[in-house]
């Protein structure tokens, strides 16, 4: 069974900032690509929440990294995936 997944304010904030700087660096070739890596993830986590390891800092929440420069982190919840934020593997640490 699949549970639906929802974008948090966040991630949909962070998603999009994350595209404008793709596009700055790579182009838009690049971020077709990343936004179908990014599609078919949310697909396989759909299908299996806990595909993805629980991140450092714990509180629930998975993470996946997406590219070697960008992450996306999730929590699953009984009834539906929120997915929270999408994350510059580049910068500082999260720090809770």
């Amino acid at each position: 069974m699949n549970l639906p997944v929802k974008f948090s304010v966040r991630a949909g904030e962070t998603y999009d900032a994350t595209i404008t700087q793709l596009n700055a660096r790579w182009g838009s070739k690049f971020v077709e690509e990343f936004e179908q890596k990014v599609t078919k993830t949310i697909g396989l986590i759909s299908a299996s929440p806990t595909l993805y390891p629980l991140a450092d800092f714990g509180m629930d929440v998975h993470r996946c990294v997406l590219h070697k420069n960008c992450s996306m982190f999730y929590r699953i919840h009984p009834s539906h995936i929120t997915i929270l934020y999408f994350w510059d593997n580049r910068q500082e640490p999260l720090i809770f």
